[in-house]
């Protein structure tokens, strides 16, 4: 799984969480911190805390705890005290499989992807407050879809990878077009017969 894309990726690359860097990024500020720097671009405590509506000094104590992990990083641009911080990685990548057994870990990362959850509506729901304002090309294009599709783990996992790849293609094919905005795009699976668990042998 992959967490949303930096709104500027250039020199910036992924990174795998492992269960500290996990445990530090399971936080409510911490999580917004690390998405509204990928989303916005290099901002000051001071500036973040106005967004986020908290204070710049708990802010400044968060983006240490990401900064220690590798999350975020000081580009050094600061004035004085004022560091300028960025998210150093473009996007993070994790599997359930990496902290399986690892009760904190476990923990960590069910609350995690619900935030992400959370994070996705709150978002979704801005766009829909506001998309009557907005010309009707944009408003067929975007939006939401569901489908459903019969697969085993190995073939769900073939066609994440194939989303993946259209993508990456797709990622800047709009930079330097006046009549191109960013977009969020999500990719979410899940099972619809709950009740029936896979056995071992067809896991």
């Amino acid at each position: 799984m992959a967490s949303e894309p930096s709104a500027n990726t250039r020199g910036l690359t992924g990174i795998r969480l492992d269960s500290t860097s996990l445990k530090v990024l399971a936080h409510p500020l911490r999580s917004r911190l690390l998405s509204t720097l990928r989303r916005n671009g290099p901002a000051t405590a001071t500036d973040l805390a106005a967004t986020l509506h908290t204070n710049s000094g708990a802010t400044s104590y968060h983006l240490r705890k990401l900064e220690a992990v590798g999350l975020v990083a000081d580009t050094g641009d600061g004035e004085g005290k004022r560091r300028l911080w960025r998210a150093a990685t473009e996007s993070h990548q994790f599997d359930a499989s990496d902290f399986a057994g690892d009760e904190d870990s476990e923990t960590a990362l069910n609350w995690l992807v619900r935030d992400y959850t959370r994070h996705f509506a709150e978002q979704f729901e801005k766009w829909l407050d506001v998309e009557g304002a907005w010309p009707l090309a944009w408003r067929d294009a975007a939006g939401m879809n569901d489908s459903y599709v019969v697969a085993t783990p190995a073939q769900l996992r073939a066609m994440n990878a194939e989303i993946d790849e259209v993508i990456t293609r797709y990622r800047r094919v709009g930079q330097g077009n006046p009549a191109a905005r960013r977009l969020a795009v999500y990719s979410v699976a899940y099972p619809l017969d709950l009740d029936r668990i896979p056995r071992g042998e067809e896991a």
